[in-house]
């Protein structure tokens, strides 16, 4: 597989592992054209992350699409005429990788499940296994327009707090973790959770809720010993959906 001489081998890892999970994001359709991003921190001391090259589809994202930038946006390497990125991508995932060292992969998105349920008053509701995940875990950012201003990082760090998964009002959803599998698993429940609320509503009957005790009980299942296990598999078996795609997404 092609690896550019100016790029380590640690960084094309990255930059492969990151490609793949743009691929699974496009399979699993929680992509909007060329908007939304994901980022992944560099290893190393240097405070960098990879971002998407503005323009490049989710599903033809190619290690080498991707772009490291530093904690204020500039193009670190590189052709930086022919780098450029989202710049609300950058204000949001800045904000969290510089306030939040544990959180080296952030995912953010516009499906449609989504936006109807960052749309909802209520938020999302307690009303399967899938939302019963984030049950007390789960932040809320009020909107402030198309993400553009450096002010609103510090907002939305404090939203955030100490949860990994977030829902940006009348926006759409934002989820993080440790690595790509972790923050892979918490947009994929996430999203799931959000399109099962928005057909529950549609059936127009009235919706039966789990007692206090259980979702508590459920949320901590979730953090239970073999939870990490669970999460490498999961991503292991989501990875053989695009293993044909390898040779591509890795160049």
């Amino acid at each position: 597989m092609f690896k550019p001489e100016n790029i380590d081998q640690v960084e094309w890892q990255a930059r492969c592992e990151l490609a793949s999970l743009y691929r699974l994001v496009a399979h699993f359709r929680m992509t909007d054209l060329i908007d939304t991003h994901i980022t992944l921190r560099v290893p190393g001391p240097d405070h960098h992350f990879l971002i998407n090259r503005y323009g490049v589809i989710f599903d033809h994202m190619k290690a080498s699409d991707l772009v490291r930038i530093d904690q204020h946006g500039r193009v670190v390497g590189g052709d930086s005429a022919r780098s450029r990125v989202n710049a609300a991508g950058f204000v949001i995932h800045s904000a969290i990788h510089m306030a939040r060292p544990d959180l080296n992969c952030v995912i953010h998105t516009h499906t449609a499940a989504g936006m109807a349920v960052a749309a909802q008053e209520q938020g999302l509701l307690p009303i399967s296994q899938h939302a019963l995940k984030f049950y007390g875990k789960l932040a809320y950012h009020t909107y402030e327009g198309i993400a553009l201003s450096l002010d609103e990082r510090e907002r939305l760090v404090a939203d955030l707090g100490t949860h990994r998964a977030m829902i940006l009002r009348n926006h759409g959803l934002l989820a993080a973790g440790s690595s790509v599998a972790h923050a892979f698993h918490e947009i994929h429940f996430l999203e799931r959770a959000c399109q099962a609320q928005i057909q529950a509503l549609s059936g127009n009957s009235k919706l039966v809720l789990p007692s206090e005790e259980v979702c508590r009980l459920t949320a901590q299942q979730f953090d239970r010993d073999e939870a990490d296990e669970i999460i490498d598999m999961s991503w292991r078996a989501a990875l053989s959906l695009i293993e044909n795609q390898r040779e591509s997404y890795c160049s």
